[in-house]
């Protein structure tokens, strides 16, 4: 059984973009893949973008994640910790 490959890298341009910019662009992908008036190969380029442009979101909204805390009152007095988004 063959391994998986693995992602294919996310371009510079987008790796560069807020995570709003990004959004913003996938949306615009997705409403024009939904016109259904893209010739296939134009498709699936534009399908390929969509894609890193998903996995940079996803990963700027895990990094924010991540960064967020809670404070919580414990036995030596208030700390800030992790905190739980689940």
């Amino acid at each position: 059984m063959a391994g998986k490959q693995p992602e294919a890298a996310i371009p510079d341009d987008i790796r560069a973009m807020t995570f709003e910019q990004a959004l913003a662009e996938l949306d615009e992908i997705v409403r024009t893949l939904e016109t259904g008036k893209v010739d296939l190969e134009k498709s699936i380029a534009i399908y390929a973008r969509g894609s890193h442009l998903k996995r940079h979101c996803e990963d700027k909204l895990r990094t924010a994640s991540e960064r967020i805390e809670k404070i919580v009152d414990g036995p030596d007095g208030p700390k800030a910790v992790p905190a739980d988004l689940d």
